[in-house]
């Protein structure tokens, strides 16, 4: 079984604050999971498909079973971390909107300063 792949990091530019990289880290470890929860998904179908009715009892049928949770569990894992990419890229983009305006302000008392 192969080793689910990783976006690699030139893929998205990497942030200057601390912020933007916990963001660009997020988006990897989100991408990450939704992969994990696809193949997980395709092992169980697989394992469903291949092993007969009449074996899947007892802790084979608890495995196919746990299998299946699991997968639930990582899709809304990896739904939960989007939202979390959500809410950094706003709190990213107030930030900026409050630097550029802390950056005119100052600029605008300079120039007060200045007269």
């Amino acid at each position: 079984m192969s080793k689910p792949s990783q976006p690699s990091p030139s893929s998205a530019p990497s942030g200057d604050t601390p912020l933007e990289r916990a963001l660009d880290r997020n988006e990897t470890v989100e991408q990450t999971v939704k992969q994990s929860g696809a193949e997980l998904f395709v092992i169980n179908a697989v394992l469903k498909q291949e092993i007969p009715g009449s074996v899947q009892t007892g802790d084979v049928a608890q495995a196919l079973q746990k299998t299946s949770e699991l997968e639930g569990k990582i899709q809304e894992s990896a739904q939960d971390l989007a939202h979390v990419n959500e809410l950094l890229e706003q709190e990213i983009d107030e930030r900026a909107d409050v630097e550029r305006e802390l950056a005119d302000t100052k600029a605008a008392l300079a120039k007060a300063k200045a007269k």
